[in-house]
């Protein structure tokens, strides 16, 4: 039952990233499986609880990975940069499609709002605690961990949606430059 319910959020999400959270039917999905619609909806009763486990899911993937790399034992400030620039949309983080479908659906569907909102606060969550154990460190200075959290994440959301929707805007190694730069600017560290 398990098992079955992770290979249909799998399936939702890889059909949301194809097709858009407003154009996914839950026939899409089940049609993925070679499985009924009636399945679908035996496990998620809506289309717009299977989004939003879709959501949860993935966030879940992504968390973990982000608690994987600032659980390293190495100092704070490598562990900030291998997050940054994994999270980077110049990085390896994958689907940026999907929460940029996913922050564009929140806006009408609370469900999916809490779920984006919730990953959103986890993420600005661990970079701050990174960020106060460098300055407790002494390996930088930084007087708003959860101020530099909030710019750096808005700097690298919206160049996601530079990258992702309109390509060509900007190239990623400019981007991986700039988020490098506000790193640094906002650790009070010299630019490299």
């Amino acid at each position: 039952m398990a098992e079955r319910r992770e290979e249909l959020l799998r399936a939702a999400v890889e059909q949301i990233e194809a097709r858009g959270v407003t154009a996914v039917r839950i026939a899409d999905v089940a049609s993925v499986l070679g499985v009924s619609n009636a399945l679908v909806l035996y496990h998620f009763s809506t289309k717009e609880k299977l989004v939003s486990a879709a959501f949860a899911y993935a966030a879940e993937d992504d968390l973990a990975r982000l608690r994987g790399l600032l659980g390293r034992r190495t100092t704070a400030l490598r562990r900030l940069r291998a997050a940054v620039r994994w999270y980077a949309p110049t990085g390896q983080a994958k689907g940026w499609r999907l929460w940029i479908e996913g922050w564009s659906a929140a806006l009408r569907e609370p469900a999916l709002r809490e779920v984006t909102r919730d990953l959103d606060r986890q993420w600005k969550a661990a970079l701050t605690e990174v960020i106060a154990e460098g300055v407790t460190a002494g390996e930088f200075e930084c007087p708003d961990p959860a101020g530099t959290a909030l710019r750096l994440t808005a700097l690298l959301d919206g160049l996601a949606v530079q990258l992702t929707s309109y390509g060509g805007t900007v190239s990623r190694a400019r981007a991986q430059q700039w988020v490098d730069e506000a790193l640094a600017r906002e650790l009070g560290l010299p630019q490299e």
